[in-house]
């Protein structure tokens, strides 16, 4: 291996690559991880705030500040220190997590308004870190390989099966024990908060050291990237600083966000309508609006799980290069057709029994992991480092857009019902 101040040598680009892959995995788990904790013990909170209905607002909270911060962020892109965005995007997540145990343990685990603020004010404060260490992670690894954005993508839709896994775990462990639901949930963001702590320490000191890592991230700084120089200093490489009198990034010309942005505009409504339609579904209409079912309090939490398992199976399918969908034609054909699983759901819900809903549910979350892997894996090619870490940020802020736009419209199934 290179020591300080040595160039990175071309054998680097694939020493390392298994351990990446993981830890890839690992860091998109810690992204949604308590996100996704938070949607999953929504039993909890609908017990605790029946009247505020938790699983559409928190989601509606959260939402605008990960949007928001995103597009600032992705504005900003070319001048914002990489390392130092992931890193707070990662601490914040690790302090909201804890916030939620402290508030729980200070309310005694009692309802009210007071409290329901505090819970909305720490989903918000999620979406401010998804914003941060998402989009940095994923702008990060467009200039690096196909099978980092695959495994971190994987990562992502992982941690909503492990979050299920320990849901219902948690809730048959203290089903018939006083107090039960609040336990579980005081397990479940107590694992939450230590994975958290887990991704900090993982991206700050074991990310930065791989060689495969500090390969791409020196091709990106001899692309022009002015955004790697703190990882390459924390992986023990040269910065951009060492190398002032060997290279002038300035010289190197880079497309635009706007050049970008009109040179992928498929790719980037493809996200938007993949996750508009998923969250127009998921979770608030198959927490509310399925119908009573002989699983009873657990058929929301199954329906959930399913989701997360299928969603996690969708996203490595398209490894298997035959079935791997990347024409740019055909790509938009395909998710325009997954609308039709609106209708589906509607008259599921209202004449069909809880296996139809399952299945309906397993395949929305198949067809969301399959097609955003698709889209995320064929759009970052052509460019330059710098242009494809720009590029990774834009097309996670639609993604986040086409979320924020599903969890709006996920209110109009409330019409003619009722609050």
């Amino acid at each position: 291996m290179a020591g300080k101040g040595e160039a990175i040598t071309p054998p680097a680009k694939l020493e390392g690559k298994f351990a990446a892959m993981v830890v890839c995995w690992l860091l998109g788990n810690g992204c949604l991880f308590s996100w996704n904790s938070m949607l999953t013990i929504e039993d909890y909170y609908s017990y605790l705030f029946p009247k505020y209905h938790p699983s559409r607002v928190l989601t509606l909270v959260y939402q605008p500040f990960s949007v928001g911060s995103l597009a600032i962020l992705t504005y900003y892109e070319a001048q914002i220190n990489t390392r130092n965005r992931n890193l707070f995007g990662f601490i914040l997540f690790f302090v909201s997590s804890l916030l939620v145990l402290v508030l729980d343990l200070a309310t005694s685990g009692k309802g009210g308004l007071g409290t329901y603020i505090g819970i909305c004010a720490i989903s918000g404060a999620f979406g401010v870190a998804d914003a941060h260490a998402q989009g940095g992670m994923v702008g990060d690894l467009s200039f690096m390989r196909p099978e980092f954005i695959q495994s971190f993508f994987a990562g992502l839709a992982a941690s909503g099966v492990l979050t299920s896994a320990l849901r219902l775990i948690t809730k048959a462990a203290f089903e018939n024990s006083q107090d039960g639901l609040r336990k579980g949930a005081l397990l479940f963001f107590a694992i939450s908060t230590f994975f958290e702590l887990l991704c900090v320490f993982l991206y700050a000191y074991v990310f930065p050291k791989l060689p495969v890592v500090k390969y791409y991230r020196s091709k990106a700084a001899l692309e022009g990237s002015k955004t790697v120089s703190a990882d390459l200093a924390a992986g023990g490489f040269k910065t951009q600083s060492d190398k002032e009198n060997d290279l002038n990034p300035e010289k190197y010309y880079r497309l635009s966000n706007k050049e970008l942005l009109l040179q992928n505009i498929d790719y980037a409504i493809d996200l938007f309508l993949i996750y508009a339609l998923t969250l127009s579904i998921f979770p608030g209409f198959l927490s509310e609006d399925t119908g009573s079912h002989s699983l009873g309090t657990w058929y929301a939490l199954v329906l959930i799980a399913m989701f997360n398992v299928s969603d996690l199976i969708g996203r490595y399918i398209p490894l298997i290069e035959a079935i791997k969908l990347e024409s740019r034609k055909g790509l938009p054909i395909a998710i325009l057709l997954r609308f039709l699983l609106i209708p589906a759901f509607y008259f599921t819900a209202k004449y069909g029994d809880q296996g139809w809903m399952i299945f309906l549910t397993s395949f929305l979350g198949l067809s969301n992991g399959y097609f955003t892997v698709c889209v995320m894996t064929a759009a970052p090619k052509g460019y330059k480092g710098p242009e494809q870490n720009a590029l990774g940020n834009i097309l996670v802020l639609f993604l986040l857009g086409g979320i924020f736009a599903g969890v709006t419209l996920g209110w109009l199934w409330l019409i003619g019902k009722g609050w």
